[in-house]
């Protein structure tokens, strides 16, 4: 009987800390970076370009734009994706452009609000790429599991950075 309750004991400790863990942490963020060896304009225009994004975004099955905005800013778009044989729609919105500078994109999709912040800096001939990332739910257990996903989360957003530097730099030089 003691085994019982100190295993009970231990299980309710578990769940405790799980549903704590949603009322103390309401943001998970993470950073990325990768440099590409080519020409901020053509990494910017490139990474802009929707496209490219089947290359680099395995997942992705489709990008449907729902607005453009002329200077992108407010640009609206659904992204269907697919997650182990689920699609999950998602909406897509730009929050911030500034030409071989900055993007930010902010991903409505079930219970997950992402916002990935890219920053564009040239130096040498070689552009870094760093994406901040933070995202949050709607639902209090799904924010209960989003921290120990955050490594999860983050090595994607770090494959998708490493497909799209792959794919600007095995591109056939200019003549």
């Amino acid at each position: 009987m003691k085994i019982i309750k100190i295993i009970l004991g231990i299980i309710s400790a578990l769940v405790f800390v799980f549903f704590l863990t949603g009322l103390l942490i309401k943001e998970t963020n993470y950073s990325s970076q990768v440099f590409v060896n080519e020409s901020i304009d053509e990494v910017f225009y490139s990474f802009n370009n929707l496209e490219n994004r089947k290359y680099w975004i395995p997942e992705l099955n489709s990008i449907e734009v729902v607005k453009e905005n002329p200077g992108k800013i407010g640009s609206i778009y659904k992204v269907i994706v697919d997650n182990h044989g689920q699609e999950i729609t998602m909406t897509e919105k730009i929050l911030a452009y500034v030409k071989n500078e900055k993007v930010t994109l902010f991903f409505d999709a079930e219970n997950m609000l992402k916002r990935n912040d890219y920053l564009f800096k040239e130096q040498k001939g070689v552009t870094m790429i760093t994406l901040n990332t933070s995202f949050q739910s709607e639902s209090y257990i799904m924010a209960c599991l989003y921290p120990y996903f955050k490594g999860t989360l983050q090595e994607q957003d770090q494959a998708y950075l490493n497909n799209f530097k792959e794919l600007i730099e095995k591109k056939e030089p200019k003549s």
